[in-house]
């Protein structure tokens, strides 16, 4: 087993572990159907898939999972971030939810910085500094927007379905048709999709350019993997 191994298994394995933890603390303390209907959880059970399944590769000395599916959990999981405290969690932002954030105690705080702050973080530095550089490809960028697409479309059919007094009829406010209509919604939703292509072709180029910093024979195991790009 290569050394890089005995440092890259452990990690992945604890950041998908993070990323179980705060979704079963959700899922315990709230309604597991209302959970699972926002971004940030299926993001984050996509990082607890692609980690945990990255880990036990690493630890047999199997070679990596496809950079597709890595490299669109780290854009996804970057985005929900980066929405929560650029946006949700920011009193200057059109979107501010900081005061009801403020308000999360105990074990929905944890879960909180869980999903969003700890599993970004370590997925990103999963990428930096465990992966081998030049395995994204330009075409990426477009095929990771499937995910926040499909995602758009769930939350416009399950709003329109779900009873209008519902609190979460709409899981996210940039979403919610009743404040901004579907004009508003689909206008901030094309800004989101051009974040999340434009973040996906900055992940594409630092890829391009990022030095390798696994060791000499974790980058060989990784390269007979060229296929599975």
């Amino acid at each position: 087993m290569p050394n890089t191994a005995v440092v890259t298994a452990p990690f992945r394995g604890l950041i998908a572990l993070a990323a179980i933890t705060g979704i079963v603390i959700e899922c315990v303390e709230g309604n597991p159907l209302v959970v699972f209907s926002f971004f940030t959880i299926w993001s984050n059970t996509a990082v607890a898939g692609v980690l945990g399944m990255g880990a036990v590769r690493a630890w047999t000395r199997r070679p990596p999972l496809p950079a597709l599916w890595t490299g669109g959990v780290l854009l996804c999981v970057s985005v929900v971030g980066l929405v929560f405290h650029l946006a949700l969690d920011n009193p200057a932002s059109e979107f501010n939810e900081a005061a009801a954030i403020a308000r999360l105690t105990g074990a929905r705080a944890v879960a909180n910085q869980l999903l969003h702050t700890v599993t970004p973080i370590g997925v990103l530095l999963d990428w930096l500094l465990l992966t081998r550089p030049g395995a994204l490809r330009w075409r990426h960028a477009a095929q990771w927007l499937a995910a926040p697409g499909a995602y758009l479309l769930f939350a416009l059919v399950r709003g329109a379905l779900v009873s209008p007094d519902t609190p979460t009829r709409y899981t996210y406010p940039f979403l919610d048709v009743t404040a901004h209509g579907y004009t508003g919604v689909l206008t901030n939703a094309v800004a989101l999709g051009l974040a999340f292509y434009a973040l996906g072709l900055v992940l594409v180029t630092t890829d391009r350019f990022r030095p390798a910093l696994l060791g000499r024979e974790e980058r060989i195991s990784s390269l007979g993997a060229g296929g599975l790009k």
